[in-house]
């Protein structure tokens, strides 16, 4: 089983002027108004005749736009305790808001198979999960797959059967990784996992403690690379950057989308084996909500994920890890620039 640790984790504006008849002097709001001064003097008239005048009235009409989600059933979509699929949920909830769906979150789904249940009953209509954890965790699938593809193509063909669809999934892939300092990966010549050979017997790894009993955790890095290192340390999730800050240990597991990366001072080993498998998000939704929904609301769920690289992924989790951002305002912040969400006017401004 592939070991995740937490999964932890921008300016945005235009404004209108509204019609002051006071403040200018205008006549009318509307095309052919004029300012009163300009207006053409009128002449007495010593007649009998009777003069007729017509006044004529313009009505504007606005026009009312109705979104593609209004009249859709209501559903559910859901997210799991970390800090970055709050964030995930809080980007599709309100991409979904905004199109006029009817839409609530559910944090903390709980463990694939709670959520399997949702999902079969219709209390779950969607939720983000990452594709490595649904093959192996959901589906069973233990097979390591050498392309993202082949491993999508899987986790689709169970999906199916389950009444249910994989989405298109993000460009970003959020698994473990080594992470080395930079200054130890300049003095060793150490640029991918293979390199560790060299320096194993003075190495010190760190990473969760599960990491060194699991088949994809140290067994896996010796079998398949053939690295031993002299000696493992296991660390709370968080603590791998002081430890490598500080020497305890020379390279640590790490997780892809972490903040830290930000910094370009750990680089990640390459990993020409891809032993860590896939960690793209697949939004899975159920057939029946999709066809309920229309297809507006796979679109929209498919839009936001497309936006979601490793660069975009790391600083969302920045400001909610690192800064103590809420995930709803950090991603909201993030759709209105990427127009996803209108913008807000500014403080004093007004539509027209």
């Amino acid at each position: 089983m592939m070991m995740r640790g937490a999964r932890s984790t921008a300016s945005w504006i235009g404004s209108a002027v509204a019609c002051g008849l006071a403040a200018i002097g205008v006549a009318g709001c509307g095309a052919g108004s004029r300012p009163a001064s300009a207006a053409t003097p009128t002449t007495p008239v010593v007649s009998t005749t009777t003069v007729t005048m017509t006044t004529t009235t313009t009505t504007t009409t606005t026009d009312t736009v109705t979104l593609p989600g209004a009249g859709k059933p209501p559903v559910t979509i859901g997210d799991e305790n970390l800090p970055e699929q709050f964030l995930l949920g809080q980007l599709y909830y309100q991409a979904l808001k905004a199109q006029g769906f009817q839409v609530t979150l559910n944090q903390n789904i709980g463990p694939p198979q709670v959520v399997m249940q949702a999902l079969a009953t219709g209390q779950l209509a969607m939720y983000p999960e990452y594709l490595d954890t649904w093959d192996q965790q959901v589906a069973g699938i233990q097979q390591q797959f050498a392309t993202r593809s082949s491993a999508y193509l899987a986790g689709q063909r169970y999906a199916v059967n389950q009444g249910l669809q994989l989405l298109d999934p993000t460009p970003f892939s959020d698994t473990n990784a080594i992470a080395v300092p930079f200054y130890y990966a300049f003095e060793n010549g150490v640029q991918s996992i293979p390199d560790l050979i060299k320096v194993s017997p003075q190495l010190t790894l760190g990473g969760p403690p599960q990491f060194q009993q699991s088949s994809f955790g140290l067994p896996w890095l010796a079998s398949a690379y053939g690295v031993v290192p002299a000696a493992f340390k296991p660390l709370e999730i968080g603590a791998q950057y002081q430890a490598l800050d500080n020497g305890t240990v020379q390279a640590a597991v790490v997780n892809t989308t972490d903040p830290q990366l930000l910094s370009g001072s750990y680089p990640l080993l390459h990993d020409p084996q891809d032993m860590f498998g896939w960690g793209n998000v697949v939004p899975v939704a159920t057939a029946r909500a999709l066809a309920a929904e229309g297809p507006v609301f796979e679109a929209t769920i498919n839009r936001v994920s497309a936006l979601l690289t490793l660069d975009a992924m790391r600083e969302l989790n920045a400001q909610v890890v690192l800064y103590n951002q809420d995930p709803a305002t950090v991603a909201q912040q993030f759709l209105e620039a990427q127009g996803i969400l209108p913008t807000p006017l500014p403080s004093g401004s007004s539509g027209g």
